[in-house]
């Protein structure tokens, strides 16, 4: 299945969810910045994770942090469709396994493009 879409899709994908996103929340959750408009990840995570060994593909979760605020996560994934997980025995430790601290947008905002005007 071919994964790649056009830029005009995209344009039409992300200027809908820029009009939308505070539509879809709860009054009470609006205009906090809680959903992204992007989020931006070193080089170095996606080649970090595709190095993994087993790594087929990359999957995004989302995440929420204290202030209620939606976070990509990142983790490698086998053949399988498994995540690539460290160990869960043992106290568990920060490392190179997941990949959480994206330049999140809005605040670290990318300068203008058709996707991000």
């Amino acid at each position: 299945m071919n994964q790649f879409i056009s830029l005009e899709t995209a344009v039409e994908m992300t200027s809908l969810y820029r009009q939308e996103k505070e539509n879809i929340l709860d009054p009470a959750y609006r205009n906090q910045n809680i959903l992204a408009r992007s989020e931006t990840f070193d080089r170095e995570v996606l080649d970090t994770l595709l190095a993994k060994t087993g790594c087929a593909s990359v999957r995004i979760y989302y995440g929420m942090d204290k202030s209620l605020k939606i976070h990509a996560i990142l983790v490698a994934v086998n053949e399988n469709n498994e995540d690539i997980l460290p160990s869960t025995t043992g106290k568990a430790l920060a490392g190179n396994d997941i990949g959480e601290q994206g330049y999140r947008c809005p605040e670290e905002c990318p300068p203008p493009s058709a996707l991000n005007p």
